[in-house]
C-alpha cells in the first residue's frame, strides 16, 4: 500500500516537474507570440504563469522535449468554454524556440477535446521571414475527436498565419470550426520560404471567408490534403491561390504549383472549393464532391453560384496551367452549382473516370451547363476520358475560334444530352454514348 502511494506521489511530481520545465523554457519566446492574441488570452497566460510551480528549474529555450501536449504541458482545458488561446500560443513559441539550424524539432499533440481559441495566430504565428524554419507537426486525435473552435472578435482574422517563415507543416486528425462567420483558417505569404503543407484526416466546419489564402511571389507550393472533409461554407474559397493583398504585381503571382487532393469528402453548403486566379498545377483524385445548399445572398463577384473549380483569369505571366480530376463523384443538387468555370487561355484540363450524373433525373439536370470554358487559339486543351456527364458543356470564344481540336471526349456517356448538343468550337468525340 505504501509503495503504491509513493509511486502515485512520484508520478504526480514527475508530471508537475515536466510542466514546470516546459512552461519555463518558453517564457521569453511566448511573450512575442502572445502579442497576437486577445486580451483575455493575455490574462489567461498571466494567471497560469503566476501559479506554475518550479520556475527556478526552468530550462533555457530549445532544450525541452520534442513532443509536447497543449494540455499536459501548456495548460489547455479543451472543455469548449475556457479560452485556450494562450496555451496554443505558448506551444507554438516552444516549437519556434527549438528550431536549430533552420530545422524544426517539435510535435505538438492536441488531445481529445473541444478547444476554444479567440486569438488570431494562436495556433500558428510564423512571422520571422529572415529566419525561416523547416518542420512543424500539429497532431490531434482525429476528426471530431479533437476540435479547435475559432471565435475571434472580428471576421478579419486568421487562425494560422505564415509570413515567409515555415515550410514542411503537418496538421493531422483535427476539426477546425469557425464560430465567427467570415473568419479565415490560414493566411500564407511567401517569397520563397513557404512550401510542403500536409493536411491528413482533418475537417473544416462553420462559415469561413477563406480556408487557405495564398499570397506572394514564389513557392506557396507542394501542398497536399489526404482523407480530409471540407464542410461548412466559404464566402470566397476553401483554397484561394493569388490573394494579391501584398503582392500587387499580377506577373509576380504566378508561382503557385502542385496541390494534391486525395480521397476527399468535399461536402459544403456554398461557396467555391478551389479558386486559382493566377494559374497553378492541381490534381484531385478520388472522393465525393457535393454542394449541399445555395448562397444565402447574391455576391457581387459570384452571384448565387457555387463552383468546385474556378479559374477566373485568362492571361498569366509564367505559371503552369494544369488541372486534373480523377475518380470523383460530383453531386449537382441545384442549377447554381458548377463543376468547373475556366477562363484560362492555355494549359490543360482533364477529367478521367468522373461522374456527375447522380441527380440526372432531376427536372433541371437536362439544362445544366456545369462545365464552362473560355477557349482561345491556344486552348486550354480539355479532355474527358471515361466520364458520365449530365447536361451540356459550354465553350465560349471571347477570342478568335480555334482552328483545331481543343476539347476531346473519349468513351464518355452523356446522360441527358447528345454529342451534337455537347459540341462546341474545336470539340471531338471518340466512342461516346448519347443518352438512351
Amino acid at each position: 500500500m505504501n509503495d503504491g502511494a509513493d509511486q502515485a506521489t512520484s508520478g504526480r511530481e514527475r508530471r508537475s516537474t515536466r510542466r514546470a520545465v516546459v512552461f519555463g523554457s518558453v517564457a521569453a519566446a511566448g511573450a512575442a507570440s502572445l502579442a497576437a492574441c486577445t486580451s483575455s488570452a493575455h490574462d489567461t497566460a498571466r494567471d497560469t504563469a503566476a501559479g506554475r510551480p518550479g520556475t527556478s528549474d526552468a530550462k533555457e529555450p530549445g532544450t525541452a522535449g520534442g513532443v509536447v501536449s497543449v494540455v499536459a504541458d501548456f495548460g489547455a482545458k479543451g472543455d469548449g468554454r475556457t479560452d485556450d488561446s494562450a496555451a496554443f500560443a505558448r506551444a507554438y513559441a516552444h516549437a519556434r524556440a527549438r528550431v536549430a539550424d533552420h530545422t524544426g524539432r517539435t510535435v505538438i499533440d492536441v488531445p481529445p477535446g473541444r478547444y476554444l481559441v479567440t486569438g488570431p495566430g494562436a495556433l500558428l504565428n510564423g512571422d520571422t521571414p529572415g529566419d525561416p524554419a523547416n518542420g512543424l507537426r500539429l497532431r490531434g486525435a482525429g476528426k471530431r475527436i479533437t476540435e479547435i473552435v475559432f471565435r475571434p472578435s472580428g471576421a478579419d482574422a486568421y487562425l494560422c498565419s505564415n509570413n515567409d517563415t515555415w515550410a514542411n507543416l503537418s496538421f493531422e486528425g483535427m476539426t477546425f470550426t469557425s464560430a465567427t462567420p467570415g473568419a479565415s483558417f490560414f493566411y500564407s505569404y511567401s517569397t520563397g520560404n513557404v512550401q510542403d503543407y500536409r493536411f491528413s484526416d482533418c475537417e473544416w466546419l462553420g462559415e469561413w471567408t477563406y480556408g487557405l489564402a495564398l499570397d506572394g511571389s514564389d513557392t506557396n507550393s507542394e501542398m497536399r490534403w489526404e482523407a480530409c472533409r471540407v464542410g461548412g461554407s466559404y464566402r470566397k474559397a476553401f483554397l484561394y491561390c493569388g490573394l494579391s493583398q501584398r503582392s500587387k504585381d499580377p506577373a509576380a503571382q504566378d508561382q503557385f504549383l502542385n496541390y494534391w487532393f486525395t480521397d476527399m469528402k468535399v461536402e459544403y453548403a456554398w461557396g467555391n472549393f478551389l479558386e486559382f486566379p493566377y494559374g497553378g498545377s492541381v490534381t484531385c483524385r478520388g472522393g465525393s464532391y457535393i454542394v449541399t445548399g445555395t448562397r444565402p445572398h447574391a455576391d457581387p463577384e459570384y452571384g448565387t453560384t457555387s463552383t468546385f473549380f474556378r479559374f477566373p483569369r485568362a492571361t498569366h505571366a509564367a505559371s503552369v496551367q494544369r488541372f486534373h480530376a480523377e475518380d470523383i463523384r460530383f453531386e449537382l443538387r441545384n442549377p447554381d452549382v458548377l463543376v468547373i468555370d475556366s477562363h484560362w487561355s492555355g494549359g490543360t484540363i482533364r477529367f478521367n473516370d468522373c461522374d456527375d450524373t447522380a441527380l440526372a433525373f432531376k427536372p433541371f439536370s437536362t439544362a445544366l451547363t456545369a462545365h464552362r470554358y473560355d477557349v482561345g487559339p491556344r486552348g486550354p486543351l480539355v479532355r474527358y476520358d471515361s466520364c458520365q456527364l449530365t447536361g451540356t458543356h459550354t465553350y465560349r470564344t471571347p477570342q478568335s475560334a480555334p482552328g483545331r481540336t481543343v476539347a476531346r471526349y473519349d468513351m464518355c456517356h452523356f446522360a441527358t444530352a447528345s454529342q451534337s448538343a455537347m459540341a462546341g468550337p474545336g470539340t471531338a468525340f471518340t466512342d461516346c454514348l448519347d443518352h438512351a
